[in-house]
């Protein structure tokens, strides 16, 4: 650097900094042995804080707007310099632009497939992917956490980081939902906001806003897709004689196309052979159900089941064929007390209506003679 380019910075009294790139998280503003003129004029843009650094401490940040740098308005630095009555020009101090707009776009996505267990499936995995977006919301803790003594600190260089806690919270998420495999797609948005939840506040120990968060895809393997799109079918109670008359259309019309089977003929006559076969088979399992369900007959009712009170004590219990014999051998009469479940206390016998027509049957007492 020569004299010219060194008295310059020297008593260089605007201090600001220009970006179009949407990259730059954090940059120090560049000049000779960091010294800044008393008085100079500190320009933050929209999107911007100024960060003003003296012998490794944070001292006074500043927001968007035109600051004049005096005592008055670095009360921090005032104090860590011993100011009382102003000071001599120039100072140094580090000034350190810190980017707090929107970075955009970020993609995160599992490197390796996750295992996950379900109990209809079993072990399987599944691959995440989607984006992110963040910004600086408390800058000096970005410093001291993240960027330390870079002077030109960009998204590129944290990505990494952010990217492996993404997707080691995401992993976990999926994991704790507890939702069917089948569920994962029609509930991304659910997904997404529990992710949303839980990094939040890792994401703010760096002085970083998670602002938004997205799981655009879970996949999983086809094996796994096939049985989710059967079972799915059956659940619905689909009529399966469409269903079947589905399956042997297309199986008609990939036998038709099957050009190594001598042509054309052959591979349409396999196909009607096939439709035949699938058709018969769903035939027979229709009928078989309906015939299983039309022939099948009802549970036999539960039995009749009486306690009795014979010479003062209770009995049994008893069916109704020891019930009418003990009736036709006069043990029981029609004043009785007798007892079953579902009766609320003891009845005599003769008005009991499941007994009540066993005594019509018992013949008179013999005449005396």
């Amino acid at each position: 650097m020569g004299i010219w380019d060194r008295l310059r910075h020297e008593l260089i009294d605007i201090i600001e900094f220009l970006d179009d790139s949407n990259d730059t998280l954090v940059h120090r503003f560049e000049r000779f042995q960091n010294e800044i003129k008393n008085g100079a004029q500190l320009t933050v843009r929209p999107g911007q804080v100024a960060v003003l650094i003296n012998e490794g401490q944070i001292a006074d940040v500043y927001e968007p707007g035109m600051h004049r740098l005096e005592t008055s308005n670095m009360p921090i630095l005032s104090t860590l310099k011993g100011w009382k009555y102003g000071f001599n020009s120039p100072f140094k101090v580090e000034v350190l632009f810190v980017n707090t707009t929107q970075i955009t776009d970020q993609k995160w996505g599992t490197k390796n497939a996750v295992p996950l267990s379900d109990p209809r499936f079993g072990m399987f995995e599944i691959r995440a992917f989607g984006t992110y977006s963040i910004k600086v919301n408390d800058a000096p803790r970005f410093i001291k956490e993240i960027v330390g003594t870079d002077g030109n600190f960009t998204a590129e260089e944290i990505t990494g980081q952010l990217r492996s806690l993404v997707v080691t919270r995401c992993t976990d998420a999926i994991a704790e939902t507890e939702l069917p495999v089948e569920k994962y797609a029609s509930n991304l948005n659910e997904i997404s906001q529990d992710v949303h939840g839980r990094m939040s506040l890792d994401f703010d120990k760096y002085g970083l806003e998670l602002s938004t968060f997205l799981v655009e895809n879970i996949s999983m393997p086809e094996e796994i897709k096939k049985e989710i799109f059967e079972l799915s079918r059956l659940d619905s109670k689909v009529d399966l004689d469409k269903l079947a008359k589905l399956k042997t259309a297309k199986a008609i019309e990939k036998a038709a196309e099957n050009e190594g089977m001598a042509g054309g003929g052959m591979g349409m006559g396999m196909g009607f052979a096939m439709a035949n076969q699938m058709g018969q088979q769903f035939s027979q399992q229709q009928q078989s159900d309906g015939a299983s369900s039309a022939g099948t007959p009802p549970p036999p009712p539960p039995a009749l089941l009486f306690h009795v009170v014979i010479n003062g004590e209770q009995q049994g219990p008893y069916d109704m064929n020891a019930i009418k014999s003990m009736i036709s051998n006069q043990q029981i009469s029609k004043n009785t007390l007798v007892w079953r479940n579902g009766m609320e206390s003891w009845s005599e016998a003769g008005t009991v209506s499941e007994l009540s027509g066993a005594f019509g049957s018992v013949p008179p007492p013999l005449p005396p003679q």
